[in-house]
């Protein structure tokens, strides 16, 4: 029961983040793109430091690394590259413009929804494992999260939406993680070899979205003062999934 109620818990918070556009209205274009760019390298360290301090050394010291563990962990590799080669979605959290354009909206709304649905599946099963773990996957989806909700927000602004139905869109897709949340749930009571399998391929995900997304993004910056803010905030990022081993 505590598994449910922390999995549920904390799918609800994540999928509230889908409101952090609305903060967004306040601030300049220019101290967007900077804030955002921060927060994707502190993200990048999250995820990293996640996959690498957290979730690795978890499912190698519960099974050992063996060949399942390994073709697991490319698996996450590959679902998140299909998603954004035939899906045509990816993890982008630049604002829309005429220079950065984005995919359609309702293209973006059904890759955001089905990588949700995956965040929920990936939370829950790290519950399964360990309140711990769960907690820890938590606050790297959450981290990473921020920055991307944003960015949806501003697709969809930019496509045409109003405030409240970028909002509600934006929530609905959010709210799918709670659907791989629940089938995690159903498979992982079931058969603990899902979970086993889960943890890999989450630690894959994470690795691919922080190198393959998110690092892209900020080589795209040469400026040495903000290249050295980014390289501060992936290492901040790191430092927060370290400070995590305290919990442990």
């Amino acid at each position: 029961m505590s598994v449910i109620v922390y999995s549920l818990a904390s799918v609800l918070i994540v999928s509230l983040l889908a409101f952090a556009g609305l903060f967004t209205f306040s601030l300049k274009a220019k101290k967007l793109k900077k804030l955002i760019l921060f927060l994707v390298s502190f993200s990048t360290g999250a995820l990293l430091g996640g996959a690498f301090i957290h979730l690795l050394p978890e499912i190698i010291e519960e099974v050992g690394f063996t060949l399942q563990v390994s073709l697991s962990l490319l698996a996450g590799i590959i679902i998140f590259f299909i998603l954004e080669k035939f899906i045509h979605w990816r993890h982008c959290h630049i604002p829309t413009s005429k220079d950065h354009p984005h995919p359609f909206a309702f293209m973006n709304l059904v890759g955001d929804g089905l990588h949700n649905f995956i965040d929920g599946m990936l939370i829950t099963g790290s519950y399964m494992v360990d309140v711990k773990l769960g907690i820890t996957t938590t606050i790297a989806v959450l981290l990473h999260e921020i920055p991307q909700e944003i960015g949806d927000f501003g697709v969809l602004i930019h496509a045409g939406f109003s405030k409240t139905k970028a909002l509600f869109f934006n929530f609905l897709s959010a709210a799918t993680a709670f659907f791989g949340a629940f089938l995690a749930l159903a498979i992982g009571q079931s058969s603990q070899g899902f979970i086993q399998l889960l943890i890999p391929f989450t630690t894959g995900g994470f690795i691919y979205i922080a190198s393959s997304d998110l690092i892209p993004e900020l080589q795209k910056t040469i400026d040495p003062k903000k290249s050295t803010m980014q390289l501060i905030g992936i290492i901040l990022g790191i430092m927060v999934m370290m400070s995590l081993l305290l919990l442990e």
